[in-house]
């Protein structure tokens, strides 16, 4: 999400019923694909998340590279493809050297002023590829750690959308995102650690208190996230990062909590179980 907290300083605003009907109805296609393929796991999760990983990275190469992106898009393009597959194919080591190369070999190739932007492109793009199809592939609690990580990352976006409309007050980085609000911000984060415990509860999981914990983290990630992309659209002069999804923007507007909050998902997975069990790792405490 990006820029979509209370716009009026002299309180709330009441969202545009056009802008509110495209965003429900967004949301109604994305969600069920998101949690069906999660369900299924196995070709067509990949494939939907890797679909995901090529659009962002068209997009942000659009937005740093602008008309100079074709050989970036076909360098780090090549790159995050092969890391992907790697990562489908159970070799996660294997998919994060590629993406490393992925970044050395994209950077000569961009424009000189914006080298280190473009590179960023390829871990960030693969980042929303890899962490998901990482934590899937634990047959266990894998379905499970995709189920926590979307209620976490939702209802962060849902509750601090309309709360931080309802309530308003502070802005929480006015400079970066002028529109969003502490009580934005603290409230998706109290939503995010309730649905997650709910998720927890209904699993049969254990050690609550670690797994809210947790959901904080990850929300306060996701909203990071947030503001990293705002910040990112500043720098190079656009209001949104494409025009794919009615109401939201391009995948990046639709997913710039997501992918942070699932690259660190991914790796207290990984650091806690291993390659093998990412998602217990993430979930059992």
């Amino acid at each position: 999400m990006a820029d979509r907290d209370p716009a009026h300083s002299s309180g709330t605003v009441t969202p545009g019923s056009g802008e509110l009907m495209l965003r429900v109805g967004s949301a109604l296609v994305l969600a069920p694909l998101a949690v069906g393929t999660a369900y299924l796991g196995g070709w067509p999760f990949a494939l939907f998340w890797s679909l995901a990983a090529i659009g962002v990275f068209w997009e942000w190469s659009a937005l740093v590279a602008g008309g100079e992106r074709r050989s970036v898009v076909m360098v780090g393009g090549a790159a995050l493809v092969i890391a992907l597959a790697l990562a489908a194919a159970g070799r996660l080591m294997g998919a994060g050297i590629v993406t490393v190369l992925g970044i050395a070999a994209t950077a000569p190739v961009a424009p000189a002023q914006q080298r280190g932007w473009v590179a960023a492109g390829v871990p960030y793009a693969g980042a929303i590829g890899i962490a998901p199809i990482a934590l899937r592939s634990d047959s266990e609690h894998g379905f499970v750690a995709l189920i926590f990580l979307f209620a976490i990352v939702w209802a962060t976006d849902i509750v601090a959308y309309f709360l931080g409309r309802l309530i308003g007050g502070p802005k929480l980085m006015p400079r970066v995102s002028p529109k969003k609000t502490w009580s934005g911000a603290i409230s998706g984060l109290a939503a995010a650690v309730l649905a997650a415990i709910v998720v927890a509860r209904m699993a049969g999981l254990s050690g609550l208190s670690s797994i809210a914990l947790v959901a904080a983290i990850l929300s306060a990630v996701a909203q990071a996230g947030d503001l990293f992309e705002s910040r990112l659209k500043r720098k190079f002069g656009a209001k949104d990062s494409g025009h794919l999804i009615p109401g939201h923007g391009g995948l990046m507007d639709r997913l710039d909590g997501f992918v942070f909050a699932a690259a660190v998902a991914a790796l207290i997975g990984l650091l806690r179980g291993g390659v093998e069990a990412p998602a217990h790792g993430l979930l059992v405490w």
